[in-house]
């Protein structure tokens, strides 16, 4: 991590970045090769994060939170997620797409039940708005929600839902009115420990191993109307503006894989022999490490400004949606590009477990695809400079 001369840092966020690397070092770090072959969810050390602050960095102290601000958020998901792509996703979950929403769009009530805990780390929360057969075109889901009295009863089944397995909350989106699409859509906040609850296969995932993902299935489950999040209908609209503040997440996240692919390149290059040199004196490889900085650099000011946009946001009310989203592209790309570049650059011993260089290139690939893929971030972007809507 460099300090930017366009982001100073303060001597809060200083302490913030410090903290989560000691952290991350000395008690992701020497796990993190084991969960990632186990897949099993690391609870001892996500309580410890939580503990530490960083479950709910922007989430205020009233409700169990750090009471930080955004570039706060960035820096510390930034190095946890440099160790372990893993912890940084439940990390993220946790802030952006769990805490995050509830706080815009909740009842004070609703606040003080289900982000509290969740903020502090005593809990963990979750997110689910995709289906079997439903991603990207959220207006295909098949689940839906059916009001009766002061509940409502919710059937069907999602997927790819991180934490699933291990989640006590989950925002939830299902359809309360198919006919109207998109616009049909409600979220709800559910508790996984109540009966309708049943959680569903594990995914046997390529990377991100220890975050724990799986299906949840709904078989009448009954929620009642004040767990609803928002009004009926406005489901959709609440998770694209979660996605937004998700997206910077993943941004940091891929910085975060990025870097920890580039150090490594980086050492080998000044220490591995060939030809009676070291290797990083051949331009084929000077180069590479040429390209990674750049592009990790040039994605930090990405992250940065969107991070910058979203503090703007909480007095102005301004929308971020095109900073978020390009800082996603290019930064998971450029985690792509680093962890590619990386393996590369180790050669055989790139392929191999005996070092994390691998690790980094399976867990870099999902940063390309959750919380909206680089052709719907292209989308994105493109429908709004072109001023469609």
């Amino acid at each position: 991590m460099s300090d930017s001369a366009l982001f100073p840092l303060s001597e809060e966020h200083k302490m913030i970045l410090d903290a989560a690397r000691d952290f991350a070092k000395n008690e992701i770090a020497p796990i993190a090769a084991e969960f990632d072959e186990s897949g099993k969810f690391p609870s001892e050390t996500i309580k410890k994060m939580g503990d530490m602050g960083f479950m709910g960095i922007e989430v205020p102290e009233e409700y169990g939170g750090a009471g930080m601000d955004t570039l706060a958020y960035v820096l510390a998901l930034e190095e946890i997620s440099k160790v372990d792509a893993s912890h940084g996703t439940i990390m993220s979950v946790n802030n952006s797409l769990f805490c995050h929403g509830i706080l815009k769009f909740g009842t004070e009530e609703q606040k003080k039940k289900f982000v509290t805990d969740v903020a502090s780390g005593e809990k963990i929360g979750a997110y689910s708005l995709t289906e079997p057969m439903s991603g990207s075109d959220a207006a295909t889901m098949r689940s839906r929600a059916v009001r009766d009295g002061d509940e409502y009863v919710l059937n069907g089944r999602k997927s790819w839902v991180t934490g699933g397995p291990v989640a006590d909350y989950v925002v939830v989106y299902v359809m309360t009115d198919p006919e109207k699409g998109h616009k049909g859509i409600t979220a709800f906040i559910v508790d996984a420990n109540k009966p309708g609850f049943v959680r569903g296969k594990k995914e046997p995932k390529l990377g991100i191993r220890a975050s724990a993902t799986s299906e949840i299935v709904f078989e009448d489950y009954r929620c009642p109307v004040e767990n609803r999040l928002g009004e009926e209908g406005q489901g959709f609209k609440i998770a694209m503006s979660v996605l937004d503040v998700g997206r910077i997440g993943i941004a940091s996240q891929a910085l975060g894989i990025a870097e920890a692919a580039y150090e490594a390149a980086l050492e080998y290059a000044r220490e591995r022999e060939a030809f009676g040199k070291k290797i990083g004196q051949f331009q084929g490889i000077s180069f590479k490490l040429a390209d990674m900085k750049t592009r990790i650099e040039a994605a930090r000011l990405l992250i940065y400004n969107a991070a910058m946009a979203k503090e703007r946001s909480k007095t102005s009310n301004e929308r971020f949606t095109l900073a978020a989203s390009t800082a996603k592209l290019f930064a998971s790309e450029t985690a792509m590009f680093c962890a590619h570049a990386s393996v590369q650059i180790h050669g055989g011993m790139g392929y191999s477990k005996e070092l994390p260089v691998e690790r980094y290139f399976r867990d870099a690939k999902i940063t390309e695809i959750y919380e909206g893929t680089s052709e719907i971030q292209r989308l994105v972007i493109s429908r709004l400079e072109l001023g469609l809507r």
